[in-house]
């Protein structure tokens, strides 16, 4: 269940605000290969390398894609959001079929062994939709196709969302449900009682602090890859548990 809480004053953020061009949605189409993995439930592509766990859960579904180790970005490019069509391929490219928007939720990792298709090896730029995704734009017997894409603004409902795991000495946090740019580059946190902490990025979506916080109200301050900067203060009470997620009141 998503908690919502309440934010003090818009002011005392305002300072922290950074309004900028966006530097991560890049609208200029580019060229990539795309292949899927799974089936049409989509089972296959839960539990990924971004810590979303369940996507349908966590508000993502089967409109989602792993990353190639190009546009992977360590875990960084986790969220963002891309618009795919099919091209250059009559066979297997579905006729008046619209382009897609997914979602980056997985790697699709490397495989230095092989010396063709090599499809998710640097430097490729590579997608690997779910099945859902892919048989939306061509034929599922194409196996791979080219494609376009671009990176779009990521359209989300409700507020930025912070899964609490971990351990009394060790929190691990993972920011999710982020709108706009999507992706998350940098996370800071306040107890009640410490001042700012920057948090590491463990892995996918996940960021960490070795820091026992049991008991304090928790803030965040979160950056995407536009530049832009948002504050949610005290977004998780001081009785916040662990395996709970709080829910933000505002959004990118």
């Amino acid at each position: 269940m998503v908690v919502s809480h309440s934010l003090v004053p818009l002011f005392f953020f305002t300072m922290l605000l950074v309004q900028v061009i966006s530097r991560g949605i890049d609208l200029t189409w580019q060229d990539a290969r795309a292949t899927f993995y799974g089936d049409a439930s989509g089972a296959d592509t839960m539990q990924g390398a971004c810590g979303y766990g369940d996507l349908f859960k966590q508000g993502y579904g089967l409109a989602t894609t792993a990353l190639s180790t190009a546009l992977f970005n360590e875990g960084l490019t986790c969220g963002a959001c891309f618009q795919i069509m099919c091209v250059n391929d009559p066979q297997w490219c579905i006729k008046g079929a619209k382009p897609i928007i997914v979602t980056a939720t997985n790697l699709c990792p490397p495989n230095y062994t092989k010396t063709v298709d090599i499809w998710c090896n640097p430097p490729q730029q590579h997608f690997d939709l779910s099945y859902k995704m892919f048989t939306s734009i061509a034929y599922y017997k194409a196996g791979v196709i080219s494609v376009k894409y671009r990176r779009v603004p990521c359209v989300k409902t409700g507020g930025v969302r912070f899964e609490l795991k971990g351990n009394p000495y060790f929190l691990m946090v993972l920011v999710y449900n982020v709108a706009n740019a999507g992706d998350v580059t940098n996370v800071s946190i306040q107890g009640s009682k410490t001042g700012w902490i920057t948090m590491s990025h463990n892995w996918g979506q996940n960021w960490d602090v070795n820091m026992n916080l049991v008991g304090q109200s928790l803030s965040f301050l979160v950056t995407t890859s536009s530049g832009k900067i948002l504050g949610f203060r005290h977004v998780a009470p001081s009785n916040w548990q662990f395996g709970q997620t709080y829910e933000g009141k505002q959004n990118f």
